[in-house]
């Protein structure tokens, strides 16, 4: 039976309850959100005791399903002042779903300075005082952790950034090998929740854990088996070799960074603040340029090389389009995963085609604690200022190293988030939407992104309804024009599928197959109708959480107003195609019309 940890702030108290009856399909996202919606005041202070952390491995997670090792965090987001689901891979996900337990609750807000960490383990919870683990980087933070506690726990938290209470504060969790704090669930500054609670880090260890089990053993089998082959034969998800020992995945190879010379050629590539969709410095800095800085140092230092690609993000996964960037000099680590947004980040937006300086950036926010896509943008906020000039990438690096020092004002504005910054610099041109940075796509060339980017629940977030699947990349052969202005129904599509995979466990890329196969779809469908033991329709599932999660902005104050891009995106034409975003006020309003 599946349990809730339920752990009160206040008083440093816990207590354990049974998943109810009218939450037992629920996980993931769904599980976050539907917590934060019924249970969080829309009104209050992110940042106070009346807001709460939600905490949920995916469905399916801990079991053999492939790739589906996914953690949700949710919480009210400081960032958009709206309600908050942020994804990412890495252990803990897998540890939490083997020791049964669907959510974790945390409330309230503890009196006096001290730090403290939440150790579970089966059926056990220690929230304990660890100010020695305050104040550090991640790296040095994750490699103490494991020596502290030698059964390699997953760990997620909060770094120096979200213990200062940070708007661009992601929340880390580390790799499968504990060499990088890098898996992060970035978005909308929940790491400064985590620090409002005054929590550094949880810590999960699953060593008396087993896999969950389905309510229908032989279907589920059957069902990921299906899933698994769909995977692993499509060019997008597929393994990393074909039966010649030729390259054949392409995130296996390229990773997400793939996309970078894809977007560039579609001309939606966003460089130097928005100013144009083609970056001349893509190829350097793109996921074949990994690939081939990894080969080289293969070739060049052995078995000491410690680059990688077609590596894991979390223990289930079978696409493995994580890397690790060496350092080019040594071969050693240097940072990992660089990912396609990351390296449009800290990169092509702000003109920086230098990939180790892009990865020492990365590097930067990975130790810091900070979401690479709201940091990237809000240095290119100093740089549309002037304090430094797009393309100076040791100007930027220098930058983002004043966030270590607690009293420098750069170093604290520069974690504060894009419109923070951007106000306080005097910007004009901001790009976020309900608060939150743009990601890697440019709106004006692509047009389904940017609905997606107006009108979902989460500020702009292109993992809501990941609508270049089929703009760019085309579904089943055939590619909807990017450019067509009608897309509040394909937006609405992705957005709805988006929430149901969200809570499955599943990664989203597995969407790559699973619109091109049939069979990748019923392989998906059918190991979550198994694991429950009920049939699921996928679109009304995902409804339903965009619903709980529209009421809650609703009643925080949000109206279609705020389902808006900012008006630089309307009225600046973006070379090369030399396009503004026009679609209208009404096709944006018809996506959750009837909702």
């Amino acid at each position: 039976m599946a349990k809730i940890l339920r752990i009160n702030m206040n008083d440093l108290s816990y207590k354990w309850e049974e998943v109810p009856s009218k939450w037992e399909t629920l996980a993931g996202r769904a599980f976050t959100s539907t917590i934060v919606s019924e249970e969080v005041d829309p009104k209050c202070h992110p940042l106070r005791e009346k807001n709460k952390i939600v905490i949920s491995p995916g469905l399916l997670a801990g079991t053999k399903a492939p790739s589906s090792g996914r953690l949700s965090v949710g919480a009210k987001s400081p960032l958009t002042e709206g309600i908050k689901e942020a994804n990412a891979g890495g252990l803990t996900a897998t540890k939490l779903g083997r020791l049964g337990i669907r959510g974790i609750v945390i409330e309230g807000m503890p009196k006096g300075n001290d730090w403290y960490s939440i150790i579970i383990s089966k059926d056990k919870c220690e929230i304990k005082v660890t100010n020695e683990y305050a104040g550090l980087g991640l790296y040095d933070l994750t490699t103490k952790i494991w020596k502290d506690y030698p059964n390699k726990p997953g760990i997620i938290g909060c770094g120096i950034a979200g213990q200062r209470l940070s708007k661009a504060a992601g929340v880390f969790g580390n790799n499968i090998e504990n060499t990088d704090p890098g898996r992060y669930a970035g978005r909308g500054g929940l790491g400064a929740v985590f620090g409002s609670k005054r929590i550094v880090t949880i810590i999960t260890d699953d060593s008396e854990g087993k896999a969950p089990e389905p309510k229908d053993s032989d279907k589920f089998t059957e069902s990921i088996t299906k899933l698994r082959e769909a995977l692993r034969a499509h060019p997008v998800t597929g393994k990393l070799k074909d039966d010649k020992g030729k390259p054949f995945g392409g995130l296996a190879n390229y990773g997400t960074n793939i996309l970078q010379n894809i977007i560039n050629e579609a001309g939606g590539l966003p460089t130097r603040g928005f100013k144009s969709g083609r970056f001349e410095g893509a190829a350097k800095i793109s996921g074949e340029a990994v690939h081939e800085i990894v080969d080289k140092t293969r070739e060049k230092f052995g078995d000491s090389a410690e680059g990688r690609y077609g590596h894991a993000c979390h223990p289930a996964c079978v696409m493995r389009c994580s890397n690790v960037v060496p350092y080019e000099d040594t071969g050693k680590h240097h940072v990992g995963p660089l990912e396609y947004e990351t390296a449009w980040a800290l990169g092509t937006n702000l003109g920086i085609d230098k990939l180790q300086d892009v990865a020492e950036l990365n590097r930067l926010c990975n130790d810091l604690g900070l979401d690479t896509i709201e940091t990237g943008n809000t240095i290119a906020m100093f740089m549309e200022a002037g304090v430094i000039d797009f393309g100076d990438g040791q100007a930027a690096i220098e930058l983002l190293k004043k966030a270590y020092d607690e009293k420098s004002i750069e170093g604290r504005l520069v974690c504060s988030g894009t419109k923070s910054a951007g106000e306080a610099l005097g910007v004009t041109r901001i790009p976020v939407v309900k608060g939150q940075a743009l990601p890697a796509y440019d709106p004006r060339p692509i047009r389904g992104i940017g609905v997606t980017y107006a009108t979902s629940t989460m500020g702009a977030d292109h993992t809501s309804g990941y609508t270049i699947a089929a703009e760019i990349l085309g579904v089943k052969g055939k590619v909807t024009d990017p450019r067509a202005l009608d897309k509040a129904e394909l937006s609405r599509a992705f957005q709805s599928t988006t929430a149901y995979i969200d809570s499955s466990g599943y990664c989203l890329f597995i969407a790559f197959c699973i619109l091109d196969n049939d069979d990748g779809f019923a392989g998906m469908k059918g190991s979550v109708d198994a694991f429950l033991g009920k049939d699921i329709d996928v679109t009304e599932y995902g409804l339903a959480v965009l619903k709980k999660e529209r009421e809650f902005n609703a009643k925080a104050g949000f109206t279609n107003a705020d389902d808006r891009l900012p008006e630089f995106f309307y009225t600046e034409p973006l070379p090369p195609h030399n396009v503004t975003f026009d679609v209208t006020d009404e096709e944006l309003d018809m996506v959750y019309k009837d909702l």
